[in-house]
């Protein structure tokens, strides 16, 4: 009797360690998916860049073309320093000083400006923008040549900017004021100034 008890206890266990192991599963751990994100750095804040500006000076009074060869315009190649302030992607303050480095005929030039700058994030990297504000600009004669203007006003322009690293971008813009005031050769009194610029800006 006891021998059969014995047997019906380890058939019973071996029952219940078999019953176990059948419902023990291998649990495979979910592994969720890891989506590479982008991170794309928001240039709030300081920058500063370097520029160089081609400028053409020229005589109100008549309708000059930027590449003509006349007697009444006077072209000059520009460094320019830009300083700015970007609150958003969407608006920005600038400053910007610019001087002659090399000259055509008849004047040398130096100015400054302050700008408000709407701008427009097309993509990640690319944006457009414009200039609005308020700008001095002095012009002086050379080779003897009689130019007196130092003059304030408003000017505007229209950019586009490019950032080709995470705190690097390249510019170019187009800049335009008309109509200042001035003693220029050729008995002009009014002068109109445009400049072209392309440049890099660093973002802090």
């Amino acid at each position: 009797m006891k021998k059969i008890a014995l047997a019906v206890s380890i058939i019973v266990g071996m029952s219940n360690l078999a019953l176990a192991g059948g419902g023990m599963k291998e649990v495979t751990p979910v592994v969720e998916p890891v989506v590479a994100v982008p991170m794309v750095k928001e240039h709030n804040g300081f920058y500063a860049g370097l520029g160089l500006t081609a400028v053409s000076t020229r005589d109100a009074r008549f309708d000059v073309d930027w590449g003509g060869n006349s007697r009444y315009q006077d072209r000059l190649g520009n460094i320019t320093f830009i300083g700015g302030y970007n609150y958003n992607a969407y608006i920005a303050l600038e400053g910007r000083y610019t001087t002659s480095v090399l000259h055509e005929d008849l004047v040398e030039m130096s100015g400054w400006s302050l700008f408000v700058k709407p701008q427009y994030p097309v993509s990640e990297a690319f944006s457009i923008y414009a200039l609005l504000g308020y700008s001095g600009i002095n012009l002086d004669g050379i080779n003897g040549a009689l130019v007196n203007m130092d003059d304030t006003g408003f000017q505007w322009g229209l950019g586009a900017d490019y950032m080709i690293m995470e705190d690097v971008s390249l510019f170019a813009d187009y800049r335009f004021a008309n109509d200042v005031d001035a003693v220029f050769f050729n008995g002009a009194d009014q002068v109109t100034l445009d400049a072209f610029t392309i440049g890099a800006n660093y973002h802090f």
